[in-house]
């Protein structure tokens, strides 16, 4: 599924502009940094409340295309800089995670 597709269908705010083709297969949740930094994989979704640049930073290193922020989270100011810098696309729900996890999973299994 592309990225533009889960934007529409979990009705994302989207705070950049992303490349919305970009397959998407998988999604990784955690708001923990070193579980991510750890556990994550190239190309997946990365489902979080953290708003501070350090998510985007670890994105990068990660090489993970996008972020959802959960609860109505906006990003800080330093990481949607650093975003934007990366390609890196930062949306947000108005969901919590429990139900963004859910539904993502629902459209790309």
């Amino acid at each position: 599924m592309t990225l533009k597709e889960i934007i529409e269908k979990l009705d994302l705010t989207v705070y950049n502009d992303v490349n919305g083709d970009t397959e998407i297969s998988s999604a990784y949740a955690s708001d923990l940094l070193s579980d991510v930094m750890g556990n994550a994989k190239s190309g997946q979704l990365w489902i979080t409340m953290q708003t501070h640049k350090n998510v985007a930073a670890i994105a990068a290193l990660k090489d993970v295309p996008a972020i959802i922020l959960v609860k109505n989270n906006a990003p800080d100011e330093d990481m949607l800089a650093f975003a934007k810098d990366e390609d890196i696309a930062v949306l947000s729900s108005k969901q919590a995670s429990f139900e963004v996890c859910g539904k993502l999973y629902e459209l790309i299994k």
